[in-house]
């Protein structure tokens, strides 16, 4: 998918339906010329619904649909009639997304599972009729409630991926390559810095036809949560996600101080981050011989580390028997 084709913040202006006016109709028949009230509800003001869909990954398809209204509800009738409720709006959006109010930015729900339905704006209710109205005191109450007035208010969806794995690492340390290497994904791949512009989601097939989700997220530098490089924009995505696998290059100039820096870009993002089961990655590693190697593992941080290279293959499959027991274990 294009960059400009991905899109994970928008915001949209909702209008969920009004309430129907309830009747103060009176009855009236050939032989019963004072009947008493049979005025029936109004129906209820449609609802703004937001629906999990799997086969979505992006809100693309709200970025040229910012205004949803919903259908009000009609006015109840005689004999007692409720009005017809006001046509429910239903939007689909992918998994991970996060609905909050623009004004207070406070968070409302996430829809997290295929089909998962929850009420964004709700329809306004209905008004009763006048049959509720009438007493031992007032018979024939010539008045009815009217509706309830819908919402109406600007919302932000915000997307959180949703992936077993996050890649975590510098721009050009491998990661894009090695996702396209061990599932069908297709990130843009070059050999310059900031290559990924926007995450990638990939399902890696492992054995016995089991799967997980792996997702590559735009490369951190240092300073990244202070809005340096492309900031903390995409840092949300691996929120999400099980674990996280740190990828840095064999040529790189200092190992550990590369992963102690992207620890500190995540702490400093979100704490809770560090909570997550972590491995590392050496890519690149068709660079060294077994004795640079050696050499390099003295001074490895102490977690789970394997040497990889996306080329040649070595260490790929280590890797994946590596997830999958991380992933159960977690």
């Amino acid at each position: 998918m294009s960059v400009s084709n991905f899109v994970d913040y928008v915001k949209i202006y909702c209008k969920s339906g009004h309430g129907g006016a309830g009747s103060a109709h009176l009855r009236r028949e050939k032989f019963i010329p004072k009947g008493g009230p049979d005025g029936g509800d109004g129906g209820r003001g449609g609802h703004i619904i937001l629906r999990g869909n799997s086969q979505m990954w992006t809100l693309l398809h709200l970025r040229y649909k910012r205004h949803i209204f919903a259908d009000n509800g009609e006015p109840g009738g005689a004999q007692q009639s409720t009005g017809a409720n006001g046509r429910d709006v239903i939007v689909d959006v992918p998994l991970g997304t996060i609905a909050r109010e623009d004004e207070s930015g406070q968070i409302l729900f996430e829809i997290t599972g295929s089909g998962d339905e929850k009420i964004l704006a709700s329809g306004g209710r209905g008004g009763l009729g006048n049959t509720h109205f009438k007493s031992s005191t007032n018979q024939t109450p010539r008045y009815a409630q009217p509706g309830e007035s819908g919402i109406e208010a600007e919302f932000i969806l915000e997307l959180k991926m949703l992936a077993d794995v996050g890649l975590v690492g510098f721009p050009n340390a491998g990661k894009s390559t090695l996702l396209s290497v061990v599932s069908a994904a297709k990130p843009k791949i070059a050999d310059y810095p900031f290559t990924t512009l926007v995450p990638s989601l990939g399902i890696v097939a492992y054995r016995e036809g089991k799967s997980f989700a792996m997702a590559d997220i735009p490369g951190i530098i240092e300073g990244a949560h202070e809005g340096r490089g492309l900031g903390i924009r995409f840092l949300r995505h691996i929120e999400r996600n099980s674990m996280l696998l740190f990828v840095i290059p064999a040529d790189s100039e200092n190992i550990r101080k590369e992963y102690e820096i992207l620890v500190n870009e995540l702490k400093m993002y979100n704490p809770e981050l560090l909570d997550k089961k972590r491995l590392l990655a050496v890519s690149k590693s068709d660079l060294l011989d077994e004795e640079l190697i050696g050499e390099i593992r003295k001074d490895l941080p102490d977690i789970q580390r394997v040497f990889i290279s996306s080329i040649t293959g070595r260490g790929i499959d280590t890797l994946k028997d590596m997830i999958w027991k991380e992933l159960n274990n977690y």
